[in-house]
């Protein structure tokens, strides 16, 4: 198992529906606690749609071994949800695969804030959280093959 003591992580939150950007960061917080990070740095930017961008200023920093990106979008009633959807997902994947610092996609996109609640830690799941098992789980994979 992977020794993360000495490893700085970054939480990258979309705040425009800031109490489930908490609830999002909590649960990826409490993912990192227990497997033993000590090293969480958190950055807020407005949006899902800027979530890409300040993830991949992080990854260029150099200082993080991985980043957990959380945010929620809600399904309006314009097409402006498909596009900041699309866009955030595939520029959060596109930080991961042009630096190599693996980048969780913990943003929800639901139809409604019920959704949004019920899978931020509430009764379905904890989307924050499983961004930050996913990002654990590839540095797993990196520390299975280079170490």
């Amino acid at each position: 198992m992977t020794d993360f003591a000495d490893s700085r992580f970054a939480i990258v939150a979309a705040d425009f529906y800031s109490d489930l950007a908490e609830r999002l960061t909590a649960g990826a917080r409490a993912c990192l606690t227990e497997a033993g990070v000590e090293l969480i740095d958190e950055f807020r930017v407005p949006g899902a749609f800027e979530l890409p961008l300040a993830a991949r200023q992080v990854a260029l920093s150099l200082n993080y071994v991985g980043i957990i990106c959380v945010g929620a979008v809600i399904r309006g009633e314009t097409d402006h949800y498909d596009f900041v959807c699309s866009e955030a997902a595939r520029g959060i994947l596109n930080v991961g695969l042009e630096t190599g610092v693996p980048c969780g996609f913990g943003v929800l996109t639901v139809d409604s804030m019920e959704q949004a609640i019920s899978r931020s830690g509430g009764d379905k799941r904890d989307s924050g959280r499983h961004a930050a098992e996913a990002v654990l789980a590839q540095l797993a994979i990196t520390d299975r093959l280079y170490s």
